[in-house]
């Protein structure tokens, strides 16, 4: 089974059941976002971790393997036109240079990694409208000299 496969069948399941990310993630113990992203294809899963997911979701061995598999980070290289995920790419395009800057100011010459990396997804309520919190954090990995 591969990835997009796997998600289609755990997404299916989700919403058969009327869960939410948040819950499934609450009652495994897990990340919400590391969950999420596991489940959309996007990360491998340690076996321990996988399988909680299938039972929680009633899904089969084959789901299992594939959420152990390690996914190909592949994704489509047009301006996606999902409105949240086009106003991510604006963020990145408008200040991608500003945080590199700043970044290599405070760091050095280097890169944030996502490898080495965690994510949080917060609310904050206000009169003005409830804000969305983005924290993402990731060990600084500074290039070699040779």
């Amino acid at each position: 089974m591969n990835k997009e496969v796997m998600s289609d069948l755990i997404v299916a399941a989700k919403m058969e059941k009327s869960l939410t990310w948040e819950k499934i993630a609450k009652d495994l113990s897990m990340s919400p976002v590391w969950l999420t992203s596991a489940c959309l294809g996007m990360n491998s899963a340690p076996k321990e971790k996988a399988v909680a997911i299938t039972n929680y979701l009633g899904l089969g061995e084959e789901v299992t393997a594939a959420l152990i598999g390690f996914p190909t980070k592949i994704w489509d290289q047009a301006v996606p036109t999902d409105p949240l995920v086009y106003r991510l790419y604006e963020v990145v395009g408008v200040y991608g240079d500003t945080l590199k800057e700043v970044i290599q100011e405070k760091f050095g010459d280097g890169i944030m990694s996502a490898i080495d990396f965690s994510m949080e997804v917060d609310k904050i309520e206000s009169s003005k409208g409830d804000r969305v919190v983005l924290t993402l954090n990731g060990k600084f990995l500074p290039y070699a000299s040779w």
